[in-house]
C-alpha cells in the first residue's frame, strides 16, 4: 500500500512538469517525448525502492528500540539483572566447591601434621631464687609431629624445638608386612621395659635417665602384636644423632638420655667429657605376654632385652647391656605398673662413671645399677566444664646397687592429669634424692631430698 502511493506522488510528480504540461496541450505526443517519460518513471521508481528500504530499515530500528524500552519498563527488566546475578552466584558456587573439595583432600591428605605447644609453671626448695619468687613460668617446647600413608609406606616423625635446643625425637618409615608384622627403618624407639611409658607423670621414671624408657636410636626394627603376644627385635647401628662421630654441633642436645663419653677420675659431674665414646651395633628384643581376663581385667608380662658396643671413633672400647622384668594390671579404672631393669657399661678403662647428655648438659651415671619402679594410677572420667577426665597416680623409682657406691637415687611423683579438649596438664609434686631435674645426680651422694612442684600445660592438635 505505501508502496503504491509512493508511485502515485511519484508519477504525479512528472506528469506536473514544464515540459510534460507542455506537451498535454498539443493534441498529438511524439514517440521521443514517451520514451523520455519512461525513463523517468524508471528512476523514479528506483527512488521509491530506495526509499522503502530506508523506510524498512527504520522501521526495524524503532521495533528494536521500542522492544527495549518496554522490557526496560516491563517486570521481565527485574529478571534480568538477577539472571546475570544468579550466573555470578553459580560461578562463586562453583569456586567454593573446589574450596570445599580441596579442604577435604588435605584432611583425607594422606600425611597429617599435628604437634603441641607447652608450658609450664616450676617451683623449687633447693632453687633459693626460685624459691624466694614463688616460682617461674617458662616456655617448655613446640613440636610437630608427621604420620600418614602413602603408597602403603608408612611415616612418622617429630621435631621438637626448646628455648635452649632443638632435637629430632624420631623419625622413621615402616611397612605393614601382614595384620601382625610391621617393619621400621630409621630414628625409631628403642623396644624396652613397659611401653608405651614406664611412667605416669612429666618426669617419666628413672630409667629415663639412664637410656631406658623412650630412648629413640637409629637402625631397624621389626614388631609383631596380636590379641596375646607384642614381640620386639631391633638393631640400632648407632644413637640419633649418627653416633660418636656424628656431624652435630652440641652431641647434648637430644631429647632422651644416650652415652656420650667415659668420665675420667679428676672430672666433675656436669663436665664435657675428655674422652667420647657412642652406642655402636646394638641388639634390643622385647616380648610380652597380654591376657584378657574378666570383668574388664587385663594383665601383661614381659622381658626385654639390650646388647652391643661402645665405640671411641676408631675403635670399640666397651660392652654395654641391659635386662628388664615388667608387668602392667588393670581392673576397672585402676593401673599398676611395676618394672626391675638392670644396666652395665664394661669399659676396657678405669672410669668414675658413664657421662650421659640430653636437654643441652653433661651428667654422669653409675657404669653399672639396678632400678625398680612401682606405679599405681586412677582414671576418672568427669564432666566439669571442658574437662573430661582426671587421671591420679603416684610413680616410685628407685636407683640402687650402684658400681663404686654411693647414695641411692629415689624419685617419688604424686600428681594428677587433666584432659580438657586439647589440653592436658599434669600437675606433679616430686620428691627425690639424687635425681636429675630435681637438684641432683645419679652420680651424687646427697642424703637429704629436694623437692619440686611443677605445672606442665601444653595444648595438643
Amino acid at each position: 500500500m505505501m508502496k503504491k502511493q509512493l508511485l502515485a506522488i511519484c508519477i504525479g510528480a512528472v506528469l506536473s512538469t514544464p515540459a510534460l504540461a507542455q506537451q498535454q496541450g498539443d493534441s498529438e505526443v511524439t514517440a521521443t517525448q514517451l520514451q523520455e517519460v519512461m525513463q523517468q518513471m524508471q528512476r523514479l521508481q528506483k527512488r521509491v525502492e530506495e526509499l522503502e528500504a530506508q523506510l524498512a530499515a527504520k522501521q526495524e530500528q524503532d521495533v528494536e528500540v521500542t522492544e527495549e524500552i518496554a522490557l526496560e519498563r516491563s517486570p521481565r527488566a527485574e529478571e534480568v539483572a538477577p539472571r546475570k546475578r544468579i550466573n555470578a552466584n553459580t560461578a562463586l558456587q562453583a569456586r567454593v566447591e573446589r574450596l570445599e573439595e580441596d579442604i577435604q583432600a588435605a584432611e583425607n591428605a594422606p600425611i597429617t601434621i599435628g604437634g603441641a605447644v607447652r608450658t609450664q609453671f616450676v617451683w623449687e626448695d633447693y632453687n633459693e631464687g626460685n624459691k624466694d619468687r614463688g616460682g617461674d613460668i617458662d616456655f617448655d617446647l613446640l613440636r610437630l609431629d608427621y604420620s600418614g600413608t602413602i603408597g602403603d609406606v608408612i611415616l612418622s616423625a617429630q621435631y621438637r624445638w626448646f628455648q635452649y635446643m632443638e632435637s629430632v625425637q624420631h623419625a622413621w618409615v615402616g611397612y605393614n608386612f601382614n595384620d601382625n608384622w610391621q617393619g621400621q627403618v630409621g630414628i625409631t624407639k628403642v623396644p624396652f621395659g613397659n611401653t608405651p611409658y614406664n611412667s605416669n607423670n612429666y618426669f617419666f621414671s628413672s630409667n629415663f635417665y639412664v637410656g631406658l624408657e623412650d630412648d629413640h636410636d637409629a637402625g631397624i626394627k621389626l614388631r609383631y602384636r596380636d590379641s596375646e603376644w607384642d614381640f620386639d627385635i631391633a638393631f640400632f647401628k648407632n644413637d640419633e644423632q649418627g653416633g660418636v662421630d656424628g656431624y652435630v654441633s652440641n652431641r647434648e642436645d637430644r631429647y632422651a638420655y644416650d652415652p656420650l663419653g667415659v668420665r675420667l677420675s679428676g672430672e666433675g659431674i656436669y663436665d664435657t667429657p675428655d674422652l667420647a665414646v657412642g652406642e655402636s651395633n646394638s641388639f634390643a628384643a622385647r616380648v610380652a605376654r597380654k591376657y584378657a581376663l574378666s570383668d574388664g581385667r587385663s594383665f601383661e608380662w614381659g622381658l626385654s632385652g639390650q646388647m652391643g658396643k661402645m665405640n671411641d671413633g676408631s675403635d670399640d672400647v666397651g660392652d654395654r647391656s641391659a635386662f628388664a622384668v615388667h608387668g602392667v594390671y588393670n581392673v576397672d579404672r585402676w593401673t599398676f605398673m611395676g618394672q626391675v631393669s638392670q644396666y652395665d657399661y664394661d669399659m676396657d678403662m678405669a672410669n668414675e662413671g658413664i657421662v650421659v647428655g640430653a636437654y643441652a648438659f653433661y651428667d654422669t651415671i653409675p657404669s653399672k645399677a639396678t632400678l625398680y619402679t612401682a606405679n599405681i594410677a586412677y582414671s576418672l572420667p568427669v564432666k566439669i566444664g571442658p574437662i573430661s577426665n582426671l587421671t591420679f597416680y603416684n610413680d616410685y623409682s628407685l636407683m640402687t646397687d650402684k658400681r663404686g657406691g654411693g647414695e641411692d637415687t629415689v624419685m617419688n611423683v604424686l600428681g594428677m592429669a587433666v584432659s580438657a579438649g586439647g589440653l592436658y596438664t599434669y600437675f606433679d609434686l616430686v620428691t627425690a634424692k639424687n635425681q636429675p631435674f630435681v637438684g641432683g645426680s645419679m652420680a651424687g651422694n646427697a642424703t637429704d631430698t629436694n623437692t619440686r612442684f611443677n605445672i606442665n600445660i601444653g595444648y595438643y592438635f
